[in-house]
């Protein structure tokens, strides 16, 4: 995982120029040096090239609009965020979780790229959580801590995953009649962990990879602390794994209303091809976009 950030700088004809970037590198501390890279073919490679100076900017996990907004080749972006001049004159995106606002140190060829190294002349950071960025997608650290949290809670621990194999919903006979319960550990016995359930999966020849983080919440009647992920699933062998279709999964045969209301809002999420991550409790929490 990386974090995200924006580059900005003033063209000599004092426009605001800025692209977005998944990593930049402190070099020094004394004196204090970062740098950053650009490829030789990108437009605004000139103007970087140039300028007296440029500013990163940490994007806060509320920011993923932003990001986007930089990565395209819109020439009008600074119209549509909003940004002031730093200490040392380079453009700030306001609501950043951090930024450096530097003058040029040093600009070096780099075979496709040229790589900017820049004085930090100011600083500033604030307690919002960064955005992430990993496996094409975007991530918000503040939604992963409340899953360390919940697997550090004095609470017992559900760990589970919502998987998709061959587009339908993998389901495990558990011990009620007839009843069926997504993958997961820790309802009996100690409490769950990423571990157990690999270990769960593995030995029913589930060979799954776990994503993204899908929902994060307390169930208040039992006191558990839940954590489920989403992922795709290889099935090794016939037995105990149950494949149920989207639109026509056994409602009735699942273990609690938590579980039910998880996957009605998967399955509407599914449709629209846009997952988000669910934090609170069984009954009301908060939903973010992560990708």
């Amino acid at each position: 995982m990386t974090g995200v950030t924006i580059v900005t700088t003033s063209g000599a004809d004092g426009q605001p120029r800025g692209f977005t970037a998944n990593s930049f590198t402190s070099l020094s501390i004394e004196p204090p040096l970062l740098l950053i890279c650009i490829g030789k073919g990108a437009a605004s490679r000139e103007v970087f090239e140039s300028a007296r100076g440029f500013a990163v900017n940490i994007l806060s996990e509320h920011q993923k609009d932003t990001s986007v907004l930089f990565a395209s080749k819109r020439p009008d972006k600074f119209q549509h965020t909003t940004w002031r001049p730093g200490p040392f004159g380079n453009p700030l995106i306001d609501s950043a979780a951090a930024w450096f606002d530097c003058a040029r140190h040093q600009v070096i060829d780099a075979g496709d790229h040229i790589i900017l190294i820049g004085h930090i002349e100011a600083f500033s950071y604030t307690d919002a959580n960064p955005l992430g960025y990993a496996r094409g997608g975007y991530i918000t650290l503040g939604l992963e801590q409340a899953a360390v949290n919940a697997a550090s809670s004095a609470s017992r621990t559900i760990v589970g995953a919502i998987l998709e194999s061959d587009n339908r919903l993998v389901l495990l006979p558990d011990h009620r009649p007839n009843g069926l319960s997504l993958p997961e550990v820790g309802r009996s016995g100690s409490s769950g962990s990423a571990s157990r359930l690999h270990a769960l999966l593995a030995q029913d020849g589930i060979d799954a990879t776990l994503g993204f983080l899908f929902a994060v919440f307390e169930n208040p009647g039992s006191g558990e602390q839940c954590i489920y992920y989403r992922g795709e699933a290889l099935l090794h062998a016939r037995g105990r794994p149950v494949l149920a279709s989207f639109d026509d999964i056994p409602w009735d045969r699942l273990p609690d209303e938590a579980t039910r209301s998880m996957l009605r809002r998967y399955a509407a999420e599914r449709k629209l091809g846009r997952f988000k991550v669910y934090s609170g409790d069984h009954r009301q929490g908060t939903v973010k976009a992560v990708e």
